[in-house]
């Protein structure tokens, strides 16, 4: 497919490197020179310079003939003008990054309106997955997911205690025909191998053949409930802030909102209702013991700066409080949070990465898609004689060690796969990746013969 990505910023960055390995062929049109220098430096895909909302740019540099523009320029205004523009004159489908809190609940019609076919919001998207580690407690809500003859369940290892201290390999022997996908340790995703121990706190995600798994979630299922959480800081009072703090007001828990800029408060305070808003400093330890931060459930740092969510984030919970979130959108600074205590570092441009590529990919390759905590994702696609998998033994795939393939689906079998299996064209396939790992993925999906840009 001719893909157009418009925008060579964080989210821009992400989406070249997840289809740069891809057969698809991929122009990056962005007005800064040497942002485009650096693009063609290290991916195999075509720069063009200029004005995206110039319709003869777009017109000159084929965008009218391409399947997909995504328009995520730093400006919901001009990723709307752009989307229009390219739809106007014959793109397929336009893709928007559009965050302002004041579209979001006219975007039907503004969809509609400008025809623009997916629209997406790194901050909102951030917003429903810390929500939901908060209040629900539960990824899959009802314990279980299920496609086709293969199911995946998730439980806490306590259920099923014989579990704990056991490696891989004891867990193989003890449930045969079962795998465990991943583990969720301290609020983070691991996909676990060989020699990796099952801890008594873990959560485990467990997959198979449908009819055995629904066996076992019966044996193991702990039904979702709420938690007890009822006082959360908010440290950052940008778009994630504004929505996590709407999103937990009217669940009706205690939000304490805390931003620096007194404009931003003024409009926060106009904007949110059942909020405390507070303006000052939070990484001043006497103004956060004056709001009390040590009696609070849970912390969540999402200012604009990931050192600074690095650092509160450190500071909240060498305070002691329970359940401590932060937004990071540098890869590496997530896993320093996490190597240090933090309970879950969450990175939106992985998770909207992963959500356009499912939009550009369709039910024709992926026929189904989970997410899992704002890390990983389970998917489910149709094997076809030009990916590159197809034919070739796992072992041979020299898979990152953040992608583990859990189930084939042949004819009328279901099995777990090793090393030395291959996968078949027409296989129906399950395989579990942490959101790091999606460019990897996307290389194996696409085909043999690769396309190359001039």
């Amino acid at each position: 497919m001719k893909i157009v990505i418009v925008g060579a910023g964080k989210l821009g960055m992400k989406l070249i490197a997840a289809l740069s390995g891809s057969s698809h062929s991929i122009t990056v049109m962005d007005d800064r020179n040497e942002v485009l220098h650096k693009v063609s430096q290290f991916y195999d895909v075509m720069t063009v310079s200029g004005n995206g909302k110039s319709l003869s740019f777009l017109r000159e540099n084929g965008v009218g003939s391409c399947d997909f523009l995504i328009a995520c320029t730093d400006s919901d205004e001009t990723n709307i003008v752009i989307s229009t523009l390219a739809k106007s004159i014959g793109c397929k489908k336009v893709i928007a990054r559009v965050r302002d809190p004041e579209y979001m609940n006219h975007m039907g019609s503004i969809k509609e309106f400008f025809s623009i076919d997916y629209t997406v919001n790194p901050d909102l998207a951030i917003t429903n997955e810390i929500y939901k580690y908060l209040v629900e407690k539960y990824t899959l809500t009802n314990g279980i997911f299920t496609s086709g003859r293969v199911a995946l369940v998730q439980f806490k290892v306590k259920k099923y205690r014989s579990l704990i201290g056991m490696n891989m390999r004891d867990v193989s022997a003890e449930l045969p025909n079962m795998l465990v996908a991943a583990i969720s340790r301290n609020g983070k995703i691991i996909i676990p191998h060989g020699d990796t121990v099952i801890e008594e706190n873990d959560y485990i995600y467990l997959t198979g053949e449908r009819h055995e798994i629904s066996t076992l979630h019966k044996k193991v299922y702990e039904k979702g409930k709420y938690t007890d959480l009822q006082k959360v800081m908010i440290i950052g009072g940008g778009k994630t802030g504004f929505y996590l703090a709407s999103k937990l007001a009217d669940f009706g828990i205690s939000v304490k909102l805390i931003e620096k800029d007194k404009q931003r408060c003024y409009y926060l305070s106009t904007q949110l209702e059942g909020v405390m808003i507070l303006c000052g400093d939070a990484t001043d330890g006497t103004f956060l013991d004056e709001e009390n931060i040590d009696n609070m459930d849970a912390v969540v740092t999402a200012t604009g700066f990931d050192e600074e969510n690095l650092l509160l984030a450190l500071l909240a919970k060498h305070r002691g409080i329970e359940d401590v979130i932060s937004k990071v959108s540098h890869d590496g600074y997530k896993e320093l949070i996490e190597s240090m205590g933090v309970d879950m570092a969450l990175n939106p441009l992985d998770i909207i990465t992963s959500s356009i590529l499912r939009y550009i990919q369709g039910d024709k390759l992926v026929i189904s898609s989970l997410l899992i905590q704002g890390q990983a994702e389970i998917l489910e696609f149709i094997a076809s004689k030009e990916m590159k998998i197809t034919g070739k033994k796992l072992k041979d795939l020299s898979l990152p060690e953040g992608v583990l393939f859990t189930a084939i689906h042949r004819g009328n079998q279901v099995y777990i796969p090793g090393g030395e299996d291959a996968i078949l064209e027409d296989d129906r396939v399950t395989v579990f990746c942490l959101l790091s790992d999606l460019p990897e993925l996307e290389a194996l999906f696409s085909n043999k013969k690769i396309i190359r840009r001039s």
